[in-house]
């Protein structure tokens, strides 16, 4: 079986379900997208939701957790390895239903796996 890195988080985070991320400020490599709403640990396809408050107009996006290049739990900040645009551009998250729907999850693992690799700022 092969293991999707998309949904797992880096092996150099050492991070634990038991570890609540939710108010955690959320860091592109071009700036600030907003905080983590909630967690999603338990499905095999780890996400986090991020509240972008005004920034997407109002709206929240699904970032699966290969994308997350750093925690830091001292300042309570993530940082994840894409720009503020290609969060925005990502296919579209409107309702906590969509967490179960396997087409729409695929659709958002494609998307991600399709972006140039980088390091954060």
């Amino acid at each position: 079986m092969t293991i999707d890195r998309i949904w797992s988080y880096a092996p150099e985070f050492d991070h634990s379900e038991a570890h609540e991320l939710a108010g955690y400020s959320v860091e592109a490599t071009d700036g600030t997208i907003g905080h983590v709403d909630r967690q999603a640990d338990d499905s095999g396809m780890r996400h986090l939701v991020v509240d972008t408050g005004v920034w997407v107009f109002g709206k929240s996006v699904l970032v699966p957790v290969g994308v997350v290049a750093g925690i830091d739990t001292e300042s309570r900040k993530i940082t994840v390895a894409c720009t503020r645009e290609e969060i925005k551009s990502a296919p579209v998250f409107r309702t906590d239903r969509e967490t179960s729907d396997p087409a729409y999850l695929s659709s958002v693992g494609s998307y991600y796996r399709g972006l140039p690799p980088r390091q954060p700022a």
